[in-house]
C-alpha cells in the first residue's frame, strides 16, 4: 500500500484519513478490499473480499495472518481498537472504506 520510500500519494487508488496519532489507508488490491492502521508503529487491517459482501478478516497487518472475522464493520473497528490501544471512534475512516461489512 506504500512504495519503497513510504509515500502513499502517488497512487491515485489509495484513500487515505488522518488523525495527529492515526493513520489509515485504504487500498484494492485484485483480491481484496484492505484498510490498513498505523498508530506510533502499531499496525491492524480490515480485509474484505473484492467484491464486497463476505466477512471482514483483521489481521496484525496488511499480510498478516487473519486474527478474527466479523460480519459487521463496527465490530472489527472493535477489534483494530484493541490491537492499537485506541477507542474505535478515534479511528480514522478513509471515504471508500466507509460501506465495508454486510
Amino acid at each position: 500500500m506504500t512504495d519503497a520510500d513510504g509515500d502513499t500519494d502517488a497512487d491515485p487508488d489509495i484513500d487515505r484519513a488522518e488523525t495527529d496519532a492515526i493513520t489509515a489507508t485504504y487500498a484494492e488490491t485484485d483480491a481484496e478490499r484492505v484498510l490498513a492502521f498505523d498508530r506510533d508503529g502499531r499496525t491492524a487491517a480490515i480485509a474484505q473480499n473484492r467484491d464486497g459482501y463476505a466477512m471482514l478478516k483483521v489481521r496484525p497487518s496488511v499480510d498478516g495472518d487473519e486474527l478474527e472475522r466479523y460480519y459487521g464493520f463496527d465490530m472489527a473497528l472493535d477489534h483494530v481498537g484493541e490491537l492499537l490501544a485506541v477507542s474505535p471512534h478515534e479511528l480514522p475512516i478513509p471515504e471508500a472504506a466507509e460501506d465495508m461489512g454486510m
